[in-house]
């Protein structure tokens, strides 16, 4: 049986000071955690990079570590 590869980006946010449990779920990342600041930026980071993938049409499991990384690094600063 061939499997096809599958991938899924997970943000993890550690500065939640008000007590709220937060998770975002999509098809290709999960954010979890984090203040209502962080987990937006998060969000909203992993959005655009997917964003970024698809219009390349390239899935998430066929990208290139240092690509991924270029493209979180950009969209985090945008």
């Amino acid at each position: 049986m061939n499997r096809k590869p599958s991938a899924h980006l997970l943000g993890l946010g550690l500065d939640n000071e008000d007590g709220h449990k937060r998770l975002t779920k999509a098809e290709d990342f999960s954010v979890v955690g984090g203040s209502e600041e962080t987990h937006e930026r998060m969000t909203e980071t992993l959005l655009k990079t997917m964003q970024d993938l698809k219009g390349k049409g390239k899935p998430l499991a066929d990208t290139e570590p240092r690509e991924l990384a270029d493209l979180l690094h950009k969209n985090a600063s945008s």
